[in-house]
């Protein structure tokens, strides 16, 4: 992506919900041994809301902070969100108008959603000890969503309106003058919904086991919801960004991969043990039992030429 973007001199890849920072610490690990050039262009913020998470950041990437090549969410550009809807903000490093690679893995399906069934919308309420579910009136904001790029619910049904995602997928095209979005995620299209697919997605996980039950575990386990990317695209392109046709994982990384045969991921393997633990993880990522078609990719771009977004080796199985 930086070459396509005709090699700038300062570079910036804001990171979504990093986490702990592995996936950052690796990409600059080996930019720095791989490709000094970018790596010398290469500036990584790293935006993640969590307090404890930022404090195993500040740790998992002590050595590239104390040498500026990672930051942890400074500058603040963009405006806060309406009143009672959250902040939703980009927190940028470099704010010289320099390209921007915006990377959200896992990121939109960890936002609020709203909960609409043929009842109502969701909202809670204590019974005593206890939380209760009620319903009342949506607002016009989630039906005009669903009737656009979703299915009301019928029946028993629950449908998702993921109107905070809409807000920082507009928040995030707003901030790349030029440059590229890439969100990795599970989810699903207008056309799957519209087959019956995906209605009624929100889930819980706690201790790599899923529920069902929300409400089982407060505070212990995480919340999901499957993504909309027909909602996203739409939002992305309103603002002036060209998004690729939606891929699966599993294309995106074997046209990264197709070349050399994944062999630099091999590279650093000295014993057999370590290979086939290489080889298992990648077989995880790619194949259809593991993660390659439940996740998705969807690339954005704005201000980049046709003829060099040909060039970018994850979108080849796209075509």
């Amino acid at each position: 992506m930086w070459r396509a973007l005709d090699r700038p001199r300062r570079l910036e890849i804001l990171e979504l919900g990093p986490g702990r920072g592995l996936f950052a610490r690796d990409v600059l690990d080996w930019s720095q041994k791989k490709f000094p050039d970018f790596f010398a262009a290469l500036t990584y913020t790293l935006q993640e809301s969590s307090p404890a998470l930022r404090a195993k950041l500040e740790g998992n990437l002590a050595d590239q902070l104390a040498a500026g090549k990672a930051h942890v969410g400074t500058a603040v550009l963009g405006c806060p969100a309406k009143r009672g809807e959250g902040l939703v903000e980009i927190r940028r490093n470099l704010t010289g108008g320099e390209p921007l690679i915006v990377f959200a893995n896992e990121f939109f399906d960890a936002l609020p959603v709203e909960i609409l069934s043929a009842q109502g919308k969701l909202h809670l309420a204590l019974d005593g000890d206890h939380l209760t579910e009620i319903w009342l009136p949506p607002v016009p904001d989630e039906f005009t969503f669903l009737d656009r790029y979703g299915v009301r619910p019928e029946g028993n049904e629950r449908v998702e309106v993921p109107l905070v995602g809409q807000r920082w997928i507009t928040e995030i095209a707003a901030n790349i003058r030029r440059g590229f979005l890439i969100v990795i995620d599970y989810g699903y299209t207008l056309n799957e919904q519209l087959a019956g697919r995906h209605r009624g997605t929100l889930m819980a996980y706690r201790q790599h086991s899923t529920s069902s039950n929300p409400y089982e575990a407060p505070g212990e386990q995480d919340l999901t919801a499957h993504v909309n990317f027909t909602a996203l695209s739409a939002a992305l392109q309103q603002a002036g960004m060209i998004t690729q046709r939606l891929i699966t994982q599993s294309q995106f990384l074997m046209g990264i991969g197709e070349c050399n045969q994944f062999g630099d991921a091999f590279e650093e393997c000295r014993v057999p043990q370590e290979q086939a633990k290489v080889a298992l993880q990648l077989k995880h990522l790619i194949s259809p039992e593991g993660m390659g078609e439940t996740f998705h990719v969807l690339l954005a771009s704005k201000q980049v030429e046709d003829s060099k977004l040909v060039t970018l080796s994850g979108l080849r199985f796209g075509h």
